[in-house]
């Protein structure tokens, strides 16, 4: 008998409609490869999500295919309830979710491990009225969000008052920190391997929202047309986040590299993905299908190496 996947999509935060894009997919591509599945629209009903992943009469999905994004889904609070409910998932577990989507937490680590980051501080976010935090270009951004969800590049004559004013539904604390320049560069973890480094060329401003989930806006360059040594170095503090945070099965490292920097010197770690997108335009099934692993795959690879909760 095959194996029967419940997967988690859609939720409430501001990345549902990218959360139900990501599970239909995801489910599709696990009934071709020949699971058993069912697709469950998370909400706050908590007693009707223990209900449907662990029935009073017995049964329930063997695995959990966590499709959620962003706050509440990928932060750690679902994966709790489903280590209460001894149900295997995918992703990483409780505390690295959390600290993953902890930015500043996450900046802490990294730099404790030798990994370098741009340099950034946490402010309060109506500090933003009195003036800038650092020599502008800086970006600001929510402390627990993904997907580039709120967040700014406030260069010259950018209104501070306006971002103050756009941060507000995100809670009273921003991270603010110094742009770097450059490219954008993107790695896969899977397991203990780095996959490949892509490179992002965002036809708008920056890689942001609508960059991310808009076809045709940013070309994907894999494997990034950039010097051995940066790509290798990007290959290595990927996995290097990866275990630092104690993630498991697939994720995806963001870097920004200044490259009119010698060497290395200009590439920095902004942040880790614990539950990558995996829409028809993301990056880490991408850099699955490039290595010879297409979707299917893939799916089936993370379904077999669900972690079992103690």
């Amino acid at each position: 008998m095959s194996k029967s996947v419940a997967v988690l999509k859609g939720g409430w935060s501001p990345e549902r409609d990218v959360s139900l894009t990501t599970g239909r997919a995801c489910a599709d591509a696990l009934r071709e490869a020949g699971y058993d599945v069912v697709e469950l629209d998370v909400t706050r009903d908590l007693r009707s999500l223990v209900d449907l992943l662990r029935p009073a009469g017995g049964g329930g999905p063997d695995v959990v295919f966590n499709a959620l994004h962003g706050k509440w889904g990928e932060d750690g609070c679902v994966q709790g309830v489903l280590e209460i409910l001894a149900i295997p998932y995918t992703h990483s577990g409780v505390l690295a979710s959390a600290l993953a989507m902890d930015k500043p937490r996450a900046r802490q680590m990294f730099t404790e491990i030798g990994l370098r980051c741009p340099e950034g501080v946490v402010v309060e976010r109506r500090a933003l009225l009195g003036g800038d935090p650092m020599p502008r270009p800086y970006v600001v951004k929510p402390i627990d969000q993904g997907s580039s969800i709120g967040v700014h590049i406030v260069g010259p004559g950018d209104n501070l008052a306006a971002v103050e004013a756009a941060e507000a539904r995100f809670g009273d604390r921003v991270l603010v920190e110094r742009f770097v320049p450059g490219r954008e560069l993107t790695v896969a973890v899977l397991g203990d391997r780095p996959i490949a480094v892509t490179e992002l060329r965002p036809r708008v401003k920056f890689y942001d929202y609508e960059a991310k989930y808009t076809d045709g806006i940013t070309e994907h360059l894999v494997p990034a047309p950039i010097a051995r040594p940066v790509y290798d170095e990007a290959m290595r503090w990927a996995l290097a986040a990866h275990q630092a945070l104690g993630c498991e099965g697939l994720t995806r490292a963001d870097f920004r590299w200044d490259d009119s920097l010698p060497g290395t010197d200009g590439l920095n770690i902004l942040e880790i993905n614990t539950q990558p997108g995996m829409t028809p335009l993301s990056l880490a099934p991408e850099q699955a299908k490039w290595s010879g692993l297409p979707f299917p795959q893939l799916m089936r690879w993370m379904v077999e190496h669900a972690r079992c909760p103690a």
